[in-house]
């Protein structure tokens, strides 16, 4: 009976799924063959000067070189063949630009988590800095980073900071805003008759933080880390645009946009999905390793 119920559970948990993914496949197999049949009647179906009818079409806009929309199957060949026809150091693999960006995102993440956390924790205890410093912090995420990134590339520049330094910082500017919020949120959930408790047994400042507003922060931190990890991802990706790098999936879609080559800009959409599920995943792991004793009656 126990089986039979897990069975059905999954299947409505998949279920679901399944119909959204063959949905938005099958409307992005439409999109292609509308958006690349001009293209395909110009340049491969009226050159041929035969008749053509709506099955031709349909080849012709699945098959384009360079098509406005590439069709599913397209970008899943153009993504294998980057991982299995060209070693792993070739600016052609996919893997080698994933590498250069993981590592600005991990730097970002690190780097955003620890400025989180200092924030919340002054925030916190000082309410001249909660006035002074939270609406700024707020301010701060107005300011698109597209423009944040080229002046952040100058100042750095400038005092002598190059290559995975400044990619990292715009990492890290998208990656401690919702770290620090979810922090000042978690550190002030505690209630007053705890918070009274641990000045009944004259707790310091920095025992009632680590024995109790810590502990009591980290359902609140989690979540903020696996936003913070995509957002320090995005950033990555961003601060290669205006830095000309020839590394990294930023510059691999920037590339891509130069030449026309719309595989290779799906291609790298779809790994940077990818290595954006797999270091959520990580964080999400990270969670349960840490939270599980919580969850135990």
């Amino acid at each position: 009976m126990a089986t039979t119920t897990k069975s059905l559970d999954m299947r409505d948990r998949v279920l679901p799924l399944a119909v959204m993914a063959l949905a938005a496949v099958l409307a992005w197999y439409l999109g292609a063959w509308v958006m690349n049949a001009p293209g395909a009647i110009e340049r491969v179906l009226a050159p041929a000067g035969s008749a053509w009818n709506w099955q031709d079409l349909l080849q012709a806009t699945m098959g384009m070189e360079r098509p406005v929309l590439p069709a599913p199957h397209q970008v899943a060949l153009d993504f294998w063949s980057s991982l299995v026809d060209w070693p792993v150091d070739s600016p052609r693999n996919l893997l080698y630009h994933v590498a250069v960006t993981g590592e600005t995102t991990l730097a970002g993440f690190v780097l955003g988590t620890l400025l989180g956390l200092l924030l919340s924790v002054l925030i916190v205890h000082s309410r001249t800095l909660d006035r002074a410093l939270l609406p700024w912090i707020v301010a701060s995420q107005s300011v698109p980073v597209l423009a944040i990134a080229p002046i952040v590339l100058v100042i750095l520049g400038s005092l002598g900071f190059s290559g995975l330094a400044p990619k990292a910082v715009i990492a890290l500017y998208l990656c401690f805003f919702p770290v620090t919020v979810a922090m000042v949120q978690g550190l002030r959930s505690p209630q007053v008759i705890e918070t009274e408790m641990m000045h009944t047994y004259a707790a310091s400042r920095w025992q009632s933080l680590w024995l109790l507003r810590l502990p009591a922060a980290l359902p609140f931190l989690f979540p903020a880390l696996r936003v913070g990890i995509a957002a320090s991802l995005v950033g990555a990706m961003v601060a290669e645009l205006p830095t000309g790098a020839t590394a990294g999936l930023g510059a691999r879609l920037l590339t891509g946009s130069y030449y026309g080559n719309t595989l290779a800009i799906w291609s790298a959409l779809l790994m940077s999905a990818l290595l954006g599920l797999a270091l959520t995943s990580l964080v999400a792991l990270a969670e349960h390793l840490v939270l599980r004793h919580r969850r135990q009656p």
